[in-house]
């Protein structure tokens, strides 16, 4: 076990210096630097006085020593250069509860519901049920989020519903409902359509196994059949994209945040990519290549919850 976890970590901390890495390079060989349009119109010396404060006076590889120092020993990115006086640190702290607020909603309302209609189309196949919640996921899975988020925005919004707002202070994250649920309802609509898809394929896959056609012979009732041996077999794929649907939604929903005008770290992440604000873009890559490599390796552990015949660490025969 020890051998297997120290192997991970040093495939993560691999995995992260190359993704980080790649995102400089790559960043900084686009032609131009985010400095040229605000400094255009600034005297020479305020334009090498700028150019000084980011860094952008230095060699590139001597920029990415400096960059990846501040990572390692103080979990510094550097000051962005759209929003000035802003870090990386100051964003996440004031920014992250937000649309980590907003994507725990979306996807609480979202998997639950698509558990649940997944559930049902599966019991219920060949019925309207059936049908109705096959064309409905269709539908929402070929629509896109943000076409989504300005239909609700458009034929939804109202003096209980506002599309402008967030709760912030003591009601950022049990308060000002009547804010979040167009938001939440225009992000959860994708979970819902995939979710119930992949449910159904999954139980009508377990119900076609031989220990179901065994259970049956036994005389077990299909309620304690569905419950006891389909739903828990059937919990094995959900559990692959779970992790990573909760990892991705805490690190901000572009679209939701940008229809809804959401103070969210996803919206500042847009004017980062825009502006080339090169501390914000590597801050938000890292958080993500963090969130998503801690997953996969939670996901693998929760395989051996969900089925006892998976094992970590496997033995010599």
């Amino acid at each position: 076990m020890v051998r297997y976890l120290a192997r991970r970590v040093s495939q993560m901390l691999l995995t992260l210096l190359i993704i980080t890495t790649a995102t400089f390079f790559l960043l900084s060989a686009i032609p131009g630097d985010p400095l040229t349009e605000k400094v255009a119109k600034l005297p020479p010396n305020i334009k090498a006085e700028m150019y000084k404060k980011y860094g952008y006076d230095r060699p590139i590889v001597e920029r990415y020593f400096k960059l990846m120092k501040g990572i390692v020993t103080r979990g510094d990115f550097g000051e962005s250069v759209v929003y000035p006086g802003q870090t990386m640190q100051s964003i996440i702290k004031d920014k992250l509860p937000v649309s980590a607020r907003l994507g725990i909603q979306q996807a609480v309302v979202g998997v639950t519901l698509g558990l649940l209609l997944g559930i049902i189309a599966a019991v219920k196949r060949g019925s309207w049920a059936d049908h109705l919640i096959v064309t409905l996921s269709m539908v929402l899975i070929s629509t896109p989020t943000l076409v989504c988020a300005l239909l609700v925005q458009k034929y939804f919004a109202g003096s209980y519903f506002p599309i402008i707002g967030w709760p912030k202070g003591e009601q950022l994250w049990f308060g000002g409902w009547k804010y979040t649920i167009l938001p939440t309802l225009s992000g959860c609509l994708g979970y819902i359509a995939s979710y119930s898809r992949l449910m159904k394929t999954s139980m009508l896959d377990s119900v076609n196994q031989d220990y179901i056609l065994t259970a049956r012979a036994k005389g077990l009732s299909e309620r304690k059949i569905i419950f006891r041996h389909v739903l828990r077999n059937s919990f094995i794929p959900i559990v692959t994209i779970l992790p990573l649907t909760i990892a991705f939604v805490i690190t901000g929903s572009f679209f939701i945040e940008r229809v809804y005008s959401i103070p969210g770290i996803g919206l500042y992440f847009i004017g980062a990519v825009t502006g080339r604000d090169v501390p914000i873009i590597m801050g938000e890559t890292v958080l993500l290549t963090i969130l998503y490599l801690a997953v996969i390796f939670f996901t693998d552990v929760l395989y051996t919850l969900v089925d006892p015949r998976i094992r970590i660490v496997g033995t010599n025969r």
